[in-house]
């Protein structure tokens, strides 16, 4: 993938300037033509400047640049892109109508499927899902020249945002049934949204003071803005739907007390999976270690990066060691830049290749000056006299034989620590289910990880009760929680209507 920075001016201008060298064309694109038009750059801060800014890093596709993007889909029939997306967005469908210039036609058939397509568009796997499965990247032996299809999707979304044409989804006649829904972050809006429509009260229990789930408090701003997050929660109100925040299901008010005496009909559980993991290394209780989930919320639900004006506290960091590869860690990583700290690494006991993180995050981090140390891990934390962290003493592996998962399984070599000093380290080896929920309430059945287990309607083992997103699945991803919260909305769509 070529990462070779062009300032957006110039991309707009060579953009306008191929799009109307293919409208002045008499015969219509062929398949071949198609296949030759080059992937359009995304536009976007240069590393210097983003690395010291909260801002979007990714600016977005001009209009000429999405209509020239969308032009280089072929429209194959057996539509491999759709059997990829876990919402089964219409793509070929709204990648056609952006080639054409009607970017309203394009949302229109985007929101037919997905709630959130200006979220999706930002930090969804789409290398992974549907362009994973393009055609053109297949033809080519190469994802990275699959269409653009997640970048087309911001597009779409941002266009209708810009251009303020949004319109509330319609709400049937009220069906006087109450449903409640714990937590709301992808899962839970798209079963909010989905049961209301249905015309059923649906009333919404977030822990936190401010609702979104971990689009809020996980994921930085300079990825996805919390004004775009803000504008779904505000879509959900305008339907009807009622919204408590600071409210604990489980300490609040028990899930079963909702139904046996608040009267719910149904309940839906996506309370996500926010307990942070940890290594269990000597040190990890020392003044300067943090889990990236209490790093980032700091960071992005209490804006502690706004210094003058927020009063939370954040930890004065020069030299910050990340443990983990996936894409929290680069979040961590680049917030922690953006927050001062001089110096960032990223200790991985990998290599690039096995690294779960998103390709454009870990070269955005590499843009931005994140030093990535590879095939190596912590032993343990060491700390000064006043209890701070002060280094880490690492280990060097080397890969062996691939694991379960297919990835080469890393191998100590003895002998090899060394120390590596550090006054910040931040913990992002992943997240499971908060026990709270399965410990207070009877009969709910989980597995040996604490997620919830449910059926193929994303029904629990308590009548009434469904789950779904990263309580059911483990840490997963916005477009999977969505598909999930689609499905359990229409099982609990059905069960409503049963008892009409």
């Amino acid at each position: 993938m070529s990462h070779e920075m062009t300032d957006p001016e110039t991309l707009a201008a060579n953009a306008r300037e191929k799009l109307e060298s293919i409208r002045s064309r008499e015969a219509p694109l062929t398949t071949r033509d198609r296949r030759a038009i080059e992937r359009q750059e995304m536009p976007s801060q240069a590393p210097e400047v983003r690395r010291s800014n909260m801002c979007e890093v990714a600016l977005g596709l001009t209009p000429e640049q999405a209509q020239i993007e969308a032009m280089r889909c072929i429209q194959c029939k057996n539509q491999p892109c759709v059997e990829g997306c876990p919402v089964r967005i219409d793509i070929p469908g709204f990648i056609k109508q952006i080639a054409e210039g009607n970017f309203q036609g394009a949302i229109d058939i985007i929101k037919q499927n997905s709630l959130l397509p200006a979220v999706c568009g930002r930090v969804c796997p789409q290398e992974e899902q549907c362009q994973a499965v393009c055609t053109v990247g297949k033809m080519a032996k190469d994802v990275d020249k699959a269409v653009s299809i997640g970048r087309l999707e911001r597009f779409a979304a941002d266009w209708e945002r810009e251009q303020g044409t949004f319109e509330v989804p319609e709400v049937k006649p009220a069906t006087g049934k109450k449903v409640a829904v714990i937590g709301s972050g992808p899962a839970s809006i798209t079963v909010a949204a989905d049961v209301r429509r249905e015309g059923h009260q649906v009333t919404v229990f977030e822990a936190f003071h401010r609702p979104g789930g971990v689009m809020i408090y996980g994921i930085p701003e300079f990825r996805l803005p919390k004004s775009i997050v803000d504008l779904e929660i505000q879509t959900l109100t305008k339907m009807g739907v009622e919204i408590k925040t600071d409210f604990v299901v489980g300490r609040t008010r028990k899930l079963t007390d909702l139904m046996k005496k608040d009267g719910y009909d149904a309940v839906f559980v996506g309370t996500g999976a926010g307990l942070p993991k940890f290594m269990n290394v000597e040190g990890e209780n020392l003044v300067g270690v943090f889990s990236a989930n209490e790093y980032l919320t700091r960071s992005n639900l209490m804006k502690a990066y706004e210094k003058e004006l927020a009063d939370t506290p954040i930890y004065p960091s020069r030299k910050v060691a990340v443990l983990g590869g996936g894409n929290v860690a680069m979040d961590s990583a680049r917030t922690a830049l953006r927050l001062g700290a001089q110096e960032v690494h990223i200790i991985y006991r990998r290599t690039m290749n096995e690294m779960p993180a998103r390709v454009e995050e870990v070269h955005h981090a590499q843009e931005e000056g994140v030093v990535f140390d590879l095939l190596q891990n912590p032993v343990r934390i060491l700390g000064d006299d006043h209890g701070c962290v002060k280094a880490i003493e690492v280990q060097r592996f080397e890969l062996g034989e691939p694991d379960a998962s297919g990835r080469r399984s890393p191998v100590p070599i003895p002998g090899s620590e060394f120390m590596m000093e550090v006054d910040t380290v931040i913990v992002a080896i992943g997240n499971e289910s908060n026990p709270l929920i399965r410990q207070t309430t009877d009969g709910l059945t989980v597995n040996k990880r604490g997620n919830i287990i449910v059926d193929d309607n994303c029904k629990t083992s308590i009548d009434g009760v469904y789950a779904g997103g990263d309580i059911v699945l483990g840490a997963a991803t916005v477009i999977l929680a969505m598909g999930e919260g689609r499905r359990a909305a229409a099982a609990i769509n059905e069960m409503l209507a049963s008892k009409a």
